[in-house]
């Protein structure tokens, strides 16, 4: 691509709103993303690595659901049984299914559980805490590193606010995730099984009701990690998540819930999805080089919505970045130079643009006939 050129392109007007504040947080560490485009709406230190307690069971949950046979029978070992409270109580020999198991794990949090379903999977909990930190890069969660499956603390457990919603933003794409997270009670074994033993759970999962159009998804609580939780909300297409880590002191137990559910209220009253660029959207045009035609046009072939504030709507521009000209021939979906959508000097969304059409290249006689023709 020879030199390229920048072209702004102001798009859309309206009125400047007062904008709803989150107020004041207890967490140590604090985020809200918006789930599709994962832009940042609030943060407090929401980069800062932290111990994330049992909101870690998000990523023992999915990585279950995409591993795992859920029709498995688990056989619980003696060191699954051994683990402290909160536990189902398992016992050593116990059989299970290991869909089952996932209703124990994120309804009631149960850490005998989580150990039982990383040795089934992993083979032992080292490996498959491996795996849970391999994945979280996968994802996007470079700053998250898993040492136990259930998030009981231990050296280097750790996390930062806005992994944990990458993550949670991740296992909520999966709909039996959601429908894990979002069942008020069961009874397990959910079909009879020899050698199981019956558990009823039941749902602690407060923020269920505590916000329309909830999802839930997990709380989480030790000494060192204090009280956490991870919780998302979707209303009129647009989902939201926040995460809260480290509140300490006895009002933890319940900031843990009303800082997410601050957050995403902020979120809701100011924030709306905006469709800021269209699927196969014309931008711009290039300059082409002994070509057929003297230019082409240049085509996004993604949408691009965006959560913002209409004060937002007002400054945001598309910032089309292409070559000064292109050489012949070119074929139709050739790339050609990207689009950026810019908010204030930060870049929040960027896809590539496309030749809208082929331009064949000028014969020798061609180009020799039309340079005579320019004199």
């Amino acid at each position: 691509m020879k030199k390229a050129m920048v072209i702004l392109i102001t798009i859309l007007l309206l009125n400047k709103p007062i904008l709803a504040e989150v107020g004041k947080l207890g967490a140590k560490g604090a985020v809200l993303i918006e789930s599709d485009s994962k832009r940042i709406l609030h943060s407090v230190k929401g980069e800062q690595p932290l111990p994330m307690a049992s909101t870690t069971k998000i990523m023992t949950c999915i990585l279950a659901i995409e591993k795992g046979n859920l029709e498995d029978i688990v056989t619980v070992s003696k060191e699954a049984s051994k683990a402290p409270p909160v536990k189902l109580k398992l016992k050593s020999g116990e059989k299970q299914v290991l869909g089952d198991l996932l209703y124990s794990l994120m309804m009631e949090s149960h850490n005998d559980t989580s150990v039982a379903i990383a040795e089934h999977i992993g083979g032992s909990v080292e490996e498959f805490c491996e795996m849970m930190t391999e994945k979280a890069a996968e994802i996007g969660a470079n700053n998250t590193t898993f040492k136990t499956p259930n998030g009981l603390d231990a050296d280097g457990h750790q996390s930062t606010p806005y992994d944990m919603a990458l993550i949670a933003s991740y296992a909520l794409d999966n709909p039996k995730f959601v429908e894990i997270i979002n069942t008020p009670n069961i009874t397990i074994p959910t079909n009879p099984l020899e050698g199981s033993i019956r558990h009823d759970l039941i749902n602690k999962n407060r923020f269920l009701h505590m916000v329309t159009g909830s999802k839930g998804v997990k709380t989480g609580y030790t000494s060192k990690a204090g009280h956490c939780f991870v919780g998302a909300a979707e209303r009129n297409g647009m989902e939201l998540i926040g995460v809260a880590l480290g509140n300490f002191g006895t009002s933890g137990k319940s900031k843990k819930y009303t800082d997410v559910q601050k957050m995403i209220e902020y979120g809701f009253a100011n924030y709306k999805p905006y469709v800021v660029l269209d699927k196969e959207q014309i931008l711009d045009s290039v300059t082409v080089k002994t070509g057929k035609k003297e230019s082409v046009q240049l085509r996004s072939n993604e949408q691009i919505k965006l959560p913002l504030t209409k004060d937002e709507v007002e400054t945001v521009e598309l910032s089309v970045t292409k070559p000064q000209e292109v050489e012949a021939p070119i074929k139709e979906d050739d790339e050609i130079g990207r689009v950026d959508v810019v908010l204030n000097g930060e870049v929040l969304a960027s896809v590539p643009l496309y030749a809208e059409e082929k331009v064949e290249k000028l014969t020798i006689f061609e180009q020799i006939k039309k340079y005579i023709k320019s004199l």
